[in-house]
Formats: C-alpha cells, sequence, structure tokens
C-alpha cells in the first residue's frame, strides 16, 4: 500500500510540473513578432514597471484566493472551477475600421522593391510608394513630436500607423516573454481531472513481450516471395539511362537539347556546308577544271551549273574579293529570317489506300446503264414528266402546250391535252384508284381526269372533279375553284405563276408553289372538300420547292438558303437544314423519311441524315453545271440528279436500318443523249 500511494504522489508532481511548464502562447507570440524589439524603445519602459507592479499585486490576490479554494471541500472546489472567465477587451486598432488598402494581393514585397509603385488602383493607374525618411527627418520628427516613436510604417498597405498605449503595453509585455493581456495567469493551479476511485494501476507493468524482440515469420515469407518474383522478371526496375558516348564534334547543340528536354519542338536554323578542298585559293591540281570543261558548264542548264569553280592563286594577296558575297549573305539572313521553324512529319502512304472502299458496280444493280426507249411526240421541250403510282403509265408536260399520256412498255401515246399555254409541272396522283392528273399551267393548276380504270373508279373521279356550285373560292379570295367543261377537269386559279405541284401520300390533299407570291408563297389544296389554305408559316426567303414527308403530317420547305421542316398538325417550326449553298433547285425525302438530297445551282449535291445532324452528311461535287432536279427511286437504294449540261447522274444511296450505321452512297452512271433547248439540259425526272 505504501508503494502504490508512493507512485500515486510522484504521479501528481509530475502532472503539476507538466501543466506549470506548458505556456505555448507566449511562445507562439514571440515568434510571430521577432522585429517589435526593433520598434518600441526605451521610453515607455517607465508605463511599463508601473503595470508591472499592478501585475505582482494581482497575480498574488489571485494566488491567494486559488489557495482558498484548494483548502475548501470538493464541492467548493468544483464551484471555483465553474466560475466564467472573464472576456477578453477587443482591440481599438484604427486597423479594424479601415479597409486594407493592398493592392497586390499575397504577392512577396520583394518584387516591389525596385518599383516606384504598390499596385495599381480600379482605374488602372499605378499607386506610388510612400516617401520614405532619412535620419535627419526621422530625429526631427522626434524631436518635435513626443509621440512619434509610437509611429510604425505598414509595408502591406503603404502607410503611417501610430501605437495606442494599449498596443504598446501588449508589445511591452510580449518582449518580456509574458502573456499579451494582463488578466491572463499562466499559474492557475493543476485540476486532476482523472477519476481515481478503484484504479491500482492507470498503466501497464506487465513485462515486454518476447515476439516483440524475434524476427517475423510472415514478413520473412513476404520477403522470399518479392526476391522469387525479381528472379523471374515479374518485378521489373528502370534501369538507368546509358550516356551515348558519342557526341557533335563541329556544333553546340545545348540549346537544342535543353528545349527538347522542356517539351518543345525546337528547330535549329540552316547552317551553310563547310567549305571543301576546291574552295582553297591554292588547291591541289585534280580540283582545278580545264579549259574545255569550263566551256561545257556554258552550255549546261543553270541549275545543274556548278555555283564554284575553282582557281589557284600564288598568295592569299592575290585572292580578288568574292563577288557574290553580298548576294549570298542577302540569301542568308533571309533564309534565317523566314525559316517557318515547324517540324513537317512526312508519311509515305499509298494513296490508294486513302480511296474509301466501296463495293463493286456489279453487286449493285439493277440500276439503268442505257437508254431504251425513246417517247416522240412533242414539238417543244419537255418541262416535266411524272410517273403513275402503279408504273404502267407517264404523263409529259412540255412547252408546246399539250398534256401527254404514254404506256412505259410500247412507248404508245394514250392521250393528249391541248392546254394552249407552256406547262410547267405535271404530277400524278399517289393513289392507284384515283388516276388523276395535276397540270400546272401559268397562273392555273387544272386537275385532269385521265380515263384510266374501270367504270367504278370513272364514277368516282367524275363525281370528284365535279364541282357543286359553278365557281367557288377560298375565305381568303386568292383562289378560284371553277369547272373546266372544255378539259372535264377542275381549274384553280391563282394570283400568281405557278411553278410546281406536289401531291400528299394520302392523294386528298396538293401543295402548289408561286415564287413571287411573298408571304402567301405555297397553297395547300384539298381535293375532297375543295377548299385552299395557306401556309400559316412564316417564309424566310423565295421558296423553290416543297414536298411532303412520306410517313408523318410534315412539309419540308426549300428557299434558295436553307431548308425548313414544319410540323403541319402542331403548325410550329421543328427543324432547319443549312444547306451552305448559293442557291438551291430542288428537293427530294427518302421513302424512309429520315434522309433528304438537296441540289443546287452550283452543281453541289447535298445529302442530309436528319436523325445525324442539321449539317450535310455528305456533299457531292461531280456535277459540271447547275442541278435541275432529284429524285429518290421509290423502292430500289437508287437516286437520282439531272443538270443543264443533258446528263443524268446515278447514284446508289443505301439506308440501313441500324442508326450506328451510315449511309453508303456510290456513284454508279452518267446517263447521256439529251439534246439542250434553249442552253438548257434536263428539266425533271421520275424514278
Amino acid at each position: 500500500m505504501k508503494r502504490e500511494k508512493g507512485t500515486h504522489l510522484k504521479e501528481e508532481e509530475k502532472k503539476k510540473q507538466n501543466s506549470q511548464k506548458v505556456i505555448p502562447k507566449e511562445e507562439v507570440v514571440n515568434r510571430e513578432v521577432p522585429q517589435l524589439s526593433t520598434i518600441v524603445s526605451h521610453q515607455y519602459d517607465e508605463e511599463v514597471s508601473r503595470e508591472d507592479d499592478s501585475l505582482r499585486e494581482a497575480v498574488a490576490g489571485e494566488r491567494q484566493s486559488s489557495e482558498e479554494v484548494h483548502g475548501n471541500s470538493d464541492g467548493s472546489h468544483e464551484e471555483g472551477i465553474g466560475q466564467p472567465h472573464q472576456g477578453v477587451e477587443e482591440s481599438d486598432s484604427s486597423e479594424d475600421e479601415v479597409a486594407p488598402r493592398n493592392t497586390i494581393g499575397d504577392v512577396p514585397f520583394k518584387w516591389y522593391e525596385d518599383e516606384g509603385h504598390i499596385g495599381y488602383d480600379i482605374t488602372g493607374k499605378k499607386i506610388k510608394k510612400r516617401a520614405k525618411q532619412d535620419k535627419l527627418d526621422s530625429f526631427l520628427a522626434n524631436a518635435d513630436d513626443s509621440k512619434n516613436w509610437r509611429k510604425i510604417i505598414d509595408e502591406y498597405n503603404d502607410e503611417e500607423v501610430e501605437l495606442t498605449k494599449h498596443e504598446v503595453k501588449l508589445i511591452g509585455r510580449m518582449l518580456r516573454g509574458r502573456a499579451p493581456h494582463a488578466d491572463f495567469d499562466p499559474y492557475t493551479p493543476y485540476v486532476d481531472w482523472f477519476d481515481w476511485d478503484g484504479a491500482k494501476h492507470p498503466l501497464s507493468n506487465a513485462p515486454e513481450p518476447k515476439r516483440r524482440f524475434t524476427p517475423s515469420k510472415w514478413e520473412s515469407k513476404k520477403v522470399v516471395r518479392y526476391v522469387r518474383a525479381i528472379r523471374k522478371g515479374l518485378i521489373k526496375f528502370d534501369k538507368p539511362k546509358e550516356e551515348s558516348r558519342f557526341y557533335m564534334l563541329w556544333s553546340d547543340d545545348s540549346r537544342s537539347t535543353e528545349k527538347a528536354r522542356n517539351g518543345l519542338a525546337y528547330i535549329p536554323p540552316p547552317r551553310p556546308k563547310l567549305p571543301g578542298h576546291e574552295e582553297s585559293y591554292n588547291p591541289s591540281l585534280e580540283y582545278i577544271p580545264t579549259q574545255e570543261e569550263i566551256n561545257s558548264y556554258q552550255l549546261m542548264y543553270e541549275e545543274d551549273r556548278p555555283k564554284f569553280i575553282p582557281r589557284r592563286f600564288t598568295s592569299l594577296r592575290n585572292v580578288p574579293a568574292y563577288e557574290n558575297a553580298t548576294k549570298e549573305v542577302f540569301h542568308r539572313l533571309m533564309d534565317l529570317y523566314l525559316c517557318p521553324r515547324t517540324r513537317k512529319k512526312r508519311i509515305n502512304i499509298d494513296p490508294e489506300s486513302l480511296k474509301p472502299k466501296l463495293p463493286s458496280r456489279k453487286d449493285l444493280k439493277p440500276y439503268p446503264v442505257t437508254c431504251y426507249l425513246e417517247y416522240r411526240g412533242h414539238k417543244g421541250a419537255v418541262m416535266s414528266i411524272s410517273a403513275e403510282a402503279s408504273g404502267q403509265w407517264i404523263a409529259s408536260g412540255s412547252t408546246d402546250g399539250t398534256v401527254r399520256i404514254w404506256e412505259v412498255e410500247t412507248g404508245r401515246c394514250v392521250r393528249v391535252w391541248e392546254i394552249g399555254e407552256g406547262v410547267n409541272q405535271v404530277a400524278w396522283n399517289p393513289l392507284p384508284e384515283l388516276p388523276i392528273l395535276a397540270v400546272a399551267v401559268g397562273q392555273d393548276v387544272v386537275l385532269l381526269n385521265t380515263g384510266i380504270g374501270n367504270e367504278d373508279v370513272q364514277n368516282s373521279i367524275e363525281e370528284l372533279l365535279l364541282l357543286k356550285t359553278p365557281s367557288s373560292s377560298d375565305e381568303s379570295g386568292y383562289v378560284n375553284w371553277v369547272q373546266d367543261d372544255k378539259l372535264h377537269g377542275i381549274r384553280l386559279k391563282h394570283f400568281k405563276t405557278v411553278t410546281t405541284v406536289e401531291w400528299h401520300r394520302k392523294g386528298d390533299y396538293f401543295s402548289i408553289i408561286m415564287p413571287a407570291g411573298e408571304s402567301r408563297a405555297i397553297y395547300i389544296h384539298r381535293l375532297s372538300q375543295k377548299v385552299s389554305q395557306r401556309l400559316p408559316f412564316k417564309l424566310h426567303g423565295i421558296p423553290v420547292a416543297s414536298v411532303f414527308h412520306p410517313t408523318r403530317s410534315v412539309i419540308l420547305v426549300a428557299t434558295k438558303n436553307s431548308v425548313r421542316v414544319y410540323d403541319l398538325l402542331k403548325q410550329k417550326l421543328v427543324r432547319k437544314l443549312d444547306t451552305g449553298l448559293r442557291q438551291v433547285s430542288s428537293v427530294a425525302i427518302h421513302p424512309g423519311g429520315d434522309n433528304v438530297i438537296v441540289g443546287s445551282r452550283e452543281g453541289k449535291l447535298c445529302w442530309f441524315d436528319m436523325d445525324l445532324s442539321s449539317k450535310p452528311y455528305r456533299i457531292l461535287k461531280c456535277h459540271e453545271k447547275d442541278i435541275t432536279n432529284v429524285a429518290f427511286h421509290k423502292s430500289y437504294p437508287l437516286f437520282a440528279s439531272s443538270t443543264d449540261d443533258c446528263a443524268a447522274y446515278v447514284f446508289h444511296g443505301m439506308v440501313y436500318s441500324d442508326l450506328n450505321q451510315n449511309p453508303l452512297i456510290v456513284p454508279l452512271e452518267i446517263l447521256r443523249g439529251h439534246t439542250s433547248t434553249n442552253g438548257r439540259g434536263i428539266k425533271s425526272k421520275e424514278t
């Protein structure tokens, strides 16, 4: 028991000594302000000595009160501990009120030692430094002002700060190794917070185990594994770089090697070739050409002629000045000045390997190759053709004012209509049960009964082409529906010239374009109800062509610079296709509805994948002249374009169901044989 009590008392004494030694704040403060001893002079020693006397009295009173606290019972001891700590007075320095004026941030001040400014203001002007006083000025200032010794220079904000009495007292206490505040007592009594009830040995008295002194067998096994892995080559170490024993004898590449290490592609300037024996003033006889050789040099081309002809002189005094010295120096300087300093990497690639791998033309058949049949009968140029839905009949319109129906297999002309005016376009109804032909003539659109089909079909067509009223017009009054008794059809009269007619896939709607109609340039007519409606969208430019979507209620309108896709049900713009062309001439949509081709007057054909982007997927520049029309085949993966050079270009355009695979475009054939009329070539085609 005596031994336990003795150890207990020794531990308490050690803890008290440790608590008395721990004064971290004083040491930290002394480290943070090592330069304050040069600021405060001996003039405030008297004030500090007075404060020390008051501090001694306060400390003595605190010690006496602490002894009284320790002399009380446990309950009174806890009450002394629980007393609230006296708050620290806040500094009344002006630095807390005035915003810092430093404008350089955390930049080291040594960067501005040689400069006359210390940052910039909000207008970008330099902030000049404060003029420093010399020793004579500081002596006079101390003599005139008794408080001048309190003034210090704030290098951070470049201004003069005057210390208050309270700040001077704090600095004095810190210089003497004491706490900055006088109310702080570093010798407070030690409070033992540990509960010793029932604890005999707070620390273990057991001896060290043997396993801490013997080597670990598991570590030895791990070392054996690493050794075996190194021997087998599973663990490899970086080999030291071997320095080359060869070096450049005539050049100093120290700069280039340094820049190469920094990752810069440095190219040294070109150097002239070193002179040889033939350029000596007294070369050997074998280097001197004969007169015959000199005469032969005159017969050679200038690029093959030697630039320097060796000559022999007895002494260096007899060597004349070099006649091309100034010229060569000039070219040398130009080479150094105009050297691009870029490294050009040449790659040896076979040009054939850069060509795309296209399938064989034999594997892409069938496609048209040669002229099979000619349809003769028109006296003027044929402006437009259109094929019937079954493919048995085709219709053609000409400038001679006639519209003809032809049988495809035999080339026989079945029927002729005398319109009396040049035909701009003909379009056959896409439904086989409604063989109606729409003809654009001047400012009118004529709906004709072709007479194809049985009696039931003819009766339904006659009933459909019959107006209940002799003349009807739309709400705006710009379109009039008139019964044409001469042609046995319906004539739609417009206020401007109609250039194109396009049927909807259902066969009840068709659209027309009047390029000069401005905001009323596109109309959609409904055949069953004999009504017309203007396209309710703003047209950004003059419309050129329009086409209905094959599966959705969407219409594509092509202007001279772009193609816009409109939703007819929601009446809003869906997408704009940026063609990048000067003038669009025609547009066609794939039967699948996701791909569009656009022809232009500059001979370019653009393929758009609307699921991919609004930019062209491919731009074909194989046409020599303007493209007049483009069209997709309805069943085969083919599309064609006609140009003003009397040629039709046939392409293979395969669109895959896999969205990750791009369309395949292969040029197949160029069909020639047409003749030019008034400088224009093929105007229309039908696939």
